[in-house]
């Protein structure tokens, strides 16, 4: 067997598994080679806030290996490692804190794993460490920059680098979105796949920017125990990796069912309707406008429509949506209304309830442990802590949160099914920057990225993200596959 290098930073997890099968290398040459690459940029990158052990893993490498030999796969991806983001709760016995972030949680132990950590580990998969997110992906101030965390510090795209002095909260150098440290891995080549979650744009943010295919499940699909979820309403998980194959592969193991369909790769049943780059854009107050860049983006999404167009994709362009109209209460949006009251009566509880010691046993505690270590859980220039409080506030009855979520989630499937059925449409395009994925968070509805170019003026990635109703993860993968075949490669990062 030869131990062949690959590019850590193009190979896809398939590529790695017909190595596998082929006998060209073992998982764990696979192993030390991302760890290679983890320890040559990520003191600079920071997209982990802890790693697994080193003589661990190997030891799950080895193990893995010798059930290869012995003729037993667990799955199409045994022996291939990944990243989770560190709101994921695994055992102690790991080697690797979950703190989704925070020093509240630091010191925890857990007996077992979340849910999803197990299936993964049950599937083959080997986690090399937990990517850095933002502090409770969100949930404690509303100015923080995506991928900052107290305990992880700053994640940086391995495009851009530095993010520039005085940027906007989503700013063409800011990497974007609480699963920044998953996304980041995957395309510096520290991994091959990386788990996010996503509340409203947290895996399709990041994924865009770091030029990856990603999927965000339907909302209430998978088994959250034993992770923090800011939400149960809003909340759902997904795979990034470097491929729609890649994606597909790893949602069949999450979803425990094949997408056997010969259309993979073709445009047969598919109808796609693309929303208006002009008007579906960042607003300027989080993604300020440098030189050039709206004008790009607005002329490579429409490459794409030509390139689809030309190769046989049904579509139609522009088509429209209407705006979501959030119900509110005492003024105050849905959205925040149920994620605060979430937050705080639901999420927090059960992810501390995840651990077998805890130091914090509620939102309160933990507002009180910021404010007496606040030189390490509120440093410069995050000196606050003001979602946190504001959350401890929201003591509404239960029943009327659940009649929000109720006219909130009807009100936004109404909105997408018109739109749908307006146009004759079975997905809807927007560009990754953009507010799609508060259309697809309301109604629960799974979205999808895949990636379209670079900016000339920074190099950041940008690209697309694609929405589905319920349980139509089969055609967001049939669209990312035929859109990859016929689409220029993704970027790589010049690091």
């Amino acid at each position: 067997m030869s131990s062949a290098p690959f590019n850590v930073l193009s190979t896809t997890a398939v590529d790695l598994q017909q190595l596998l099968a082929n006998k060209q290398i073992t998982s764990v040459q696979i192993v030390r080679q991302y760890f290679d690459q983890i320890d040559r940029h990520e003191p600079f990158l920071n997209a982990f806030i802890s790693q697994a052990p080193r003589d661990k893993v190997l030891r799950v490498a080895a193990a893995l290996d010798e059930e290869r030999s012995n003729g037993s796969v667990r799955s199409a991806f045994h022996g291939i490692p990944i990243v989770l983001k560190d709101c994921f709760t695994t055992a102690s016995n790991l080697g690797m804190a979950t703190t989704a972030g925070s020093w509240a949680f630091v010191g925890s132990k857990a007996s077992k794993n979340s849910a999803i950590a197990q299936l993964l580990i049950d599937a083959g998969l080997i986690i090399i460490g937990k990517g850095n997110m933002t502090e409770f992906a969100g949930m404690k101030m509303t100015m923080m920059m995506p991928g900052w965390s107290s305990h992880g510090g700053q994640t940086l795209s391995p495009y851009v680098g530095k993010i520039e002095e005085n940027e906007a909260i989503l700013g063409h150098s800011a990497p974007g979105g609480s699963s920044t440290g998953s996304a980041v891995a995957v395309a510096a080549g520290f991994s091959p796949l990386a788990m996010g979650t996503e509340t409203i744009g947290s895996i399709v943010t990041p994924s865009t920017r770091a030029g990856l295919y990603a999927l965000k499940l339907t909302t209430g699909v998978m088994d959250t125990t034993g992770m923090y979820t800011m939400t149960d309403f809003f909340d759902s998980v997904g795979p990034m990796a470097k491929s729609s194959a890649d994606v597909r592969t790893m949602t069949e193991i999450l979803l425990q069912r094949t997408f056997g369909s010969d259309k993979f790769g073709t445009w047969e049943g598919l109808s796609v309707g693309f929303l208006d780059p002009r008007v579906w854009k960042m607003a300027e107050a989080i993604c300020l406008p440098r030189e050039g860049t709206a004008e790009q983006m607005i002329e490579e999404y429409e490459e794409v429509i030509r390139l689809l167009q030309s190769n046989g994709c049904s579509l139609k362009y522009p088509i429209e949506i209407a705006d979501l109209d959030e119900p509110t209460v005492d003024g105050e949006s849905a959205t925040m209304r149920i994620a605060f009251w979430e937050f705080k009566n639901v999420g927090i509880r059960r992810f501390i309830d995840s651990f077998d010691e805890c130091p914090v046993r509620s939102a309160e505690d933990i507002v009180k442990f910021n404010r007496e270590n606040s030189d390490r859980a509120m440093p410069e220039p995050y000196t606050e802590q003001g979602d946190l409080e504001k959350s401890l506030t929201y003591n509404d009855d239960p029943k009327k949160i659940a009649e929000l979520r109720q006219s909130h989630r009807s009100a936004a499937r109404q909105i997408i099914h018109a739109a749908f059925d307006t146009h004759g449409v079975n997905l809807i395009v927007a560009p990754g920057d953009s507010s799609l994925c508060i259309h697809a968070a309301a109604a629960g509805y799974p979205i999808a990225t895949a990636p379209v170019g670079q900016l000339r003026y920074n190099g950041r990635p940008f690209g697309l993200c694609v929405l589905a109703r319920a349980d139509e993860e089969e055609l967001l993968l049939r669209f990312m596959a035929a859109y990859e075949a016929v689409a220029k490669p993704r970027p790589v990062p010049d690091l």
